[in-house]
C-alpha cells in the first residue's frame, strides 16, 4: 500500500504544473486526500484537500489561502489518482510537495496524522 507524487519539476514566475497522486494496494475512492508541501526551512503547509464519494460530505474540495484561485484539486477515481493543477505559480510556491490519505477529511484538515503519506515531489519556480 502506498502513494506515489509525480510531476514536479522546474518552472518559471506565472508558469502551471500538474502533480498526481497515485495510489496502488489499496482503492483510493474511498480516502480523502490533501496536498501538503515543505519549503526549505519552513513547516509542513496543507494546501488544498477533497473528500471521498463515501464521506459524510461528499467529494468537497477546500484550499488555503496562499493557493486559492490558482490551484485546483481534482480525483480520478477510476485511474485511482488525485490531481493538483498549479497556475500563475510565484516563487513562494517551491517546495517538496506531497499527498497523504485518510478515512477522514477532517483528519487531513486538521494536520493530524493520516493514515498514508506519499513520497513528494519537488516543485521549483525560478524568478
Amino acid at each position: 500500500v502506498q502513494l506515489q507524487a509525480s510531476g514536479g519539476g522546474l518552472v518559471q514566475t506565472g508558469g502551471s504544473l500538474g502533480l498526481s497522486c497515485v495510489g496502488s494496494g489499496f482503492s483510493l475512492q474511498n480516502w480523502a486526500v490533501g496536498w501538503f508541501r515543505q519549503a526549505p526551512g519552513k513547516e509542513r503547509e496543507g494546501i488544498s484537500y477533497i473528500g471521498s464519494v463515501v464521506g459524510p460530505d461528499g467529494v468537497v474540495t477546500s484550499y488555503s489561502d496562499s493557493v486559492k484561485g490558482r490551484f485546483t484539486i481534482s480525483r480520478d477515481d477510476a485511474k485511482n489518482t488525485v490531481y493538483l493543477q498549479m497556475s500563475s505559480l510565484k516563487p513562494e510556491d517551491t517546495a517538496v510537495y506531497y499527498c497523504a490519505a485518510d478515512g477522514v477529511l477532517a483528519t487531513l484538515r486538521l494536520g493530524a496524522t493520516p493514515k498514508y503519506w506519499g513520497q513528494g515531489t519537488l516543485v521549483t519556480v525560478s524568478s
